[in-house]
């Protein structure tokens, strides 16, 4: 059995499961007022969910998995598609372990599943990444049933490549009969002003609304806007629009990391939900 340990426990988020519950305790408590609840409703296909250090990133996160928790829903496997900030690997990759492990125990790998996308497996994309890992102590504290992860390295971002993922996820989800849910791990634009961040998410974030992911990969190279993992983001529109019959992206909270730290140059974070 082959596990992956905690590469950012004490980093991202803290190391102990008394202390991360007690911050994820704490998170929910400022923001459950401002979650908007009414989206647990509809038919959940997933969300872009930014994934920096827990102090920054998780006011904005928990709005995601908040309504994923409320709306009942469950999902027999929970596939996770990041950045990759290592540059190691291969374009596309599912991580080679069996289980995950953070501070608040093990999750397992839906291998079958990762088997069936018809991708490199390997453990090199993962082993120092943080935009996959910090996305299960969520799932954890949030979730309680029981469920698989299907962590994806995407590599090289281009709308070719996320074309071609998200059709291997539905056809492996139909082919298995798995219910999933995707999650896009990506921040937005870094270290900027306040206000130029705010400037140039506005072209992405128009074209993820539109759900126009050739126009995303367009702006970000014209642009030069740092969104880094706009692959995974373009990935899940292509996937929405192969489950979705009229699929709608809707802005849950957006931030940045100035807001906890006083700062000239910050992090955005935003939290999309994908739904029908």
């Amino acid at each position: 059995m082959k596990i992956r340990e905690s590469a950012v426990a004490g980093r991202f988020y803290p190391a102990s499961k008394e202390a991360l519950i007690g911050q994820l305790d704490s998170i929910m408590k400022k923001e459950l007022p401002n979650i908007n609840l009414e989206l647990i409703k509809n038919q959940i296909i997933g969300g872009v969910v930014p994934h920096a250090g827990y102090m920054f990133s998780a006011y904005q996160a928990v709005h995601f998995f908040e309504i994923l928790k409320q709306s009942k829903q469950k999902f027999d496997t929970i596939v996770i598609v990041n950045p990759n900030h290592t540059g190691l690997g291969h374009e596309i990759a599912f991580d080679s372990s069996d289980y995950w492990e953070t501070p608040l125990g093990q999750v397992p790998l839906d291998v079958e599943f990762g088997e069936s996308l018809g991708i490199d497996i390997s453990d090199i994309e993962q082993k120092h990444e943080h935009s996959g890992e910090v996305m299960l102590p969520f799932l954890q504290y949030f979730l309680d049933y029981n469920y698989q992860i299907a962590p994806i390295t995407l590599s090289s971002q281009t709308f070719k490549n996320a074309k071609f993922l998200a059709e291997r996820l539905h056809k492996s989800a139909k082919l298995l009969n798995r219910k999933i849910v995707l999650i896009a791990s990506s921040d937005f634009s870094h270290f900027l002003s306040p206000e130029a961040g705010r400037e140039k998410d506005a072209y992405v974030l128009e074209n993820i609304i539109t759900l126009d992911s050739q126009a995303i990969e367009k702006v970000v190279h014209k642009k030069n806007i740092s969104v880094c993992g706009y692959g995974p983001i373009m990935t899940l529109i292509e996937y929405a629009k192969l489950v979705g019959t009229n699929p709608k992206a809707e802005i849950l909270k957006i931030g940045h990391s100035g807001e906890i730290i006083p700062s000239s140059e910050v992090v955005n974070y935003v939290s999309i939900l994908f739904s029908e």
